[in-house]
């Protein structure tokens, strides 16, 4: 392991006056496995939100191998398109002006007036509102694509290289298992929606790779022989699984699993703990929300519990299993025995 593969620097999260993730603050290692543990409202999830983009943080900072998923906004930017804007009201006024002028060009004696004509025609009432208007709406337009561009979005994050699995399951049921998992290769597919509607060869080869990128991620979950089944009839361990095999479709370098354990049986968790570690030593860096502590303590290299949206401790498992603090707020008396 080396570097950080993950930084979260004073994130905080709002839904109007509610402070969901209070300044929330940790790196992650490349290629370790991380915890995010804390009673339920905590604010965990609302955390990985905050990481995918869904609900990108009011304030503070996400870094991937230390470049910044939202980049700094640049006044220079901005003021470079309302720039744009007033360069294309005067230019249009410009054109609006010269229409009067045009008809100067089947009049040789009107060639000299022509100008003149342009320049007053320029400053005339009915041209100048809409030519103010244009560079209005240009400006604006440009103003809007350069926030966008520095805006964090679950676009943003998964072109970076992060997936996510969900508490609740978001599979399309009555799909198979095999086209669930194929959507999750979709970003790095070439062929556009023109050469997908014409058939053509880009088409099909875009096809070829993402269903051989499923079926890897499906053997990888060790769901192989349930690719041509529904998702919806398989069974719920399964289907936990199958929402991780869609996010490794993607090829991420960080992976982050939402209670993936959730519902699982004792054996269930096992498998998963294994399934996990075969992830993690592919060189994928891991994030899990888990409230399975067994599974926690035996999987996690460096655990981060949160409680009431704050970070309250941060360590090892031994170390978060000592602490008071944490025993009192979310172990209990059982975390010693976790």
């Amino acid at each position: 392991m080396s570097g950080a593969a993950l930084a979260v620097e004073t994130v905080s999260v709002r839904f109007g006056g509610l402070l969901a993730v209070d300044r929330v603050a940790f790196t992650v290692a490349s290629g370790s496995i991380t915890a995010v543990i804390g009673p339920n409202g905590a604010g965990k999830t609302t955390l990985f939100n905050a990481i995918s983009g869904i609900h990108p943080p009011h304030s503070g900072r996400v870094l991937i191998d230390g470049q910044p998923l939202q980049a700094a906004a640049d006044w220079r930017q901005r003021a470079g398109w309302a720039a744009s804007g007033a360069v294309a009201a005067g230019l249009a006024a410009a054109a609006a002006g010269l229409l009067p002028g045009w008809a100067a060009l089947t009049d040789p004696a009107r060639t000299v007036a022509m100008p003149l004509a342009a320049l007053q025609g320029a400053w005339t009432a009915p041209a100048l509102p809409w030519a103010a208007a244009a560079g209005l709406a240009l400006g604006t337009a440009g103003a809007w694509a350069s926030w966008r561009r520095t805006r964090l979005s679950p676009e943003v994050a998964a072109e970076v290289g992060i997936a996510r699995t969900f508490q609740n399951l978001r599979l399309f049921r009555d799909l198979s298992a095999l086209d669930n998992v194929r959507l999750g290769a979709h970003r790095h597919l070439a062929a556009a929606a023109v050469p997908a509607a014409l058939r053509l060869p880009g088409h099909f080869r875009d096809e070829r790779i993402a269903e051989d990128a499923a079926r890897e991620a499906l053997a990888l979950v060790g769901l192989a022989d349930a690719a041509g089944r529904a998702a919806g009839h398989l069974p719920y361990g399964h289907q936990r699984r199958l929402e991780i095999a869609r996010a490794l479709a993607s090829r991420p370098r960080l992976l982050l699993l939402d209670e993936p354990a959730a519902g699982m049986h004792g054996g269930e968790a096992d498998a998963l703990e294994e399934l996990v570690r075969r992830i993690r030593d592919r060189g994928i860096t891991i994030v899990l929300i888990e409230h399975h502590m067994r599974l926690v303590m035996r999987l996690a290299e460096r655990i981060v519990v949160l409680h009431h949206g704050a970070k309250l401790a941060e360590g090892t498992p031994a170390e978060i299993r000592a602490d008071p603090q944490v025993v009192a707020a979310y172990l209990g008396s059982g975390g010693h025995n976790a």
